[in-house]
């Protein structure tokens, strides 16, 4: 009996290390807003399956993702720009549509480099071209600058306020349908909003917390268009905006 009761303790002792490994990852997992995204790290059905395809909303998904890349200005634009800066895009590689909690659309993995599509929440085309928009600001911010998104609050704060700032978020129209109205830089207020909304979803910060950082970074970050050039408001700014960037890529391949 004393020895089955040493091997009955060795077995636990060893098993230890695996539970706190485990415990640390799911705690990674709340800290950094993982747990939001189950499908980084398991998938319901096999993936390219017919269950895939037909339970879980991925051919829709990359039906209206193919769409976007295509047409959508905004998109066409930081995809462009990536492209010049040295971080082309590839859509089977960058881009993965999963199951997600009901809280969220979309998400950009720092750690993988890929853009989270969250398939069983997004079902208009429409905002499809808004996420796919935003999470693509912060791989163009993360292709630019060496973004710390885990570890500096200020960056992860920064890239929010321009995401929400740029990719329509804070459009008229938008506004509009979400009943939030106002005239003196209701802009402004909106994009503060978006973005605290955007921390708070994915660190465990407190509001007050995540309020201070973005005082602290709000106008610089705000008043960095990147690679618009400008605020594009409609997607007849952003065609502009894309226009004029195309023009100029031109014009810097001839030199």
């Amino acid at each position: 009996m004393a020895q089955n009761g040493q091997n009955n303790k060795n077995k636990h002792e060893d098993k230890a290390p695996e539970e706190n490994h485990s415990d640390d990852r799911k705690q990674k997992d709340e800290d950094y807003g993982y747990s939001l995204y189950p499908g980084r790290t398991q998938s319901k059905y096999k993936e390219g399956s017919i269950g895939e395809s037909l339970f879980t909303f991925k051919h829709k998904c990359h039906i209206m993702l193919q769409f976007t890349l295509d047409t959508n200005p905004y998109a066409k634009l930081l995809l462009g720009a990536m492209r010049s800066s040295g971080c082309t895009v590839y859509k089977d590689r960058h881009f993965s549509c999963e199951d997600c909690d009901g809280t969220v659309s979309g998400g950009f993995d720092a750690a993988t480099s890929q853009i989270v599509l969250c398939q069983n929440n997004i079902h208009q085309q429409a905002h499809m071209n808004r996420v796919v928009t935003h999470e693509l600001i912060h791989a163009f911010d993360h292709c630019r600058a060496r973004v710390d998104w885990f570890s500096n609050f200020r960056h992860l704060a920064c890239s929010e306020i321009r995401a929400a700032n740029l990719s329509g978020d804070c459009s008229f129209i938008n506004e509009i349908s979400r009943f939030n109205f106002g005239l003196k830089k209701h802009h402004q207020e909106c994009v503060r909003n978006r973005a605290l909304r955007s921390i708070l979803a994915v660190r465990k910060v407190s509001r007050e917390e995540a309020e201070q950082v973005l005082n602290e970074v709000f106008d610089s970050c705000f008043n960095d268009h990147a690679p618009f050039g400008r605020i594009p408001h409609s997607k007849k700014d952003a065609k502009f905006a894309n226009r004029d960037f195309e023009n100029r890529d031109r014009y810097y391949a001839n030199l």
